[in-house]
């Protein structure tokens, strides 16, 4: 298995394959995807590599698992950051490590590239993820996410 981070020029087989990820992931969260909409996203976040990536987990040919990223400047923590907007792998590949592989390449990636913090939201209720980022010395931060959608 590879974990990488998608660069731009990633072939369309790999940026297709990313999109059907998110898809999955959307869908089985009930919220269904438009194809051309999160292709669209996927392009945008691989195009604007100073505001976003994406890391993937690819064996042999087939992308497993990834992470999508955009990054910030934070005031409270008085430097840039990254927010993880979504982890996901395919579900004939859980409870292998693959997450926890992801995760590991993307803190590497981060603190060597100068992200004093990463943050993330998970569910309530979703113990699973909530142990994985425990393990990793992820803290609790406590707070409410909202948003204003057009």
């Amino acid at each position: 298995m590879k974990i990488y981070r998608v660069t731009n020029d990633a072939e369309s087989h790999i940026i297709e394959e990313i999109a059907h990820l998110f898809i999955q992931q959307r869908t089985m969260d009930g919220e269904p995807e438009e194809h051309s909409r999160t292709l669209a996203g996927v392009k945008l976040a691989l195009e604007n590599p100073d505001k976003s990536g994406i890391i993937v987990a690819q064996e042999n040919d087939a992308i497993i698992g990834l992470a999508f990223f955009n990054l910030g400047i934070s005031i409270r923590i008085g430097g840039p950051y990254l927010w993880l907007n979504e982890l996901y792998v395919h579900e004939g590949y859980r409870n292998k490590g693959i997450a926890r592989k992801l995760l590991l390449h993307l803190i590497y990636w981060a603190e060597r590239d100068g992200i004093k913090s990463i943050e993330l939201e998970t569910g309530i209720n979703n113990s699973v993820t909530k142990h994985l980022y425990n393990s990793l010395d992820f803290h609790d931060i406590i707070s409410k996410r909202y948003a204003f959608n057009f």
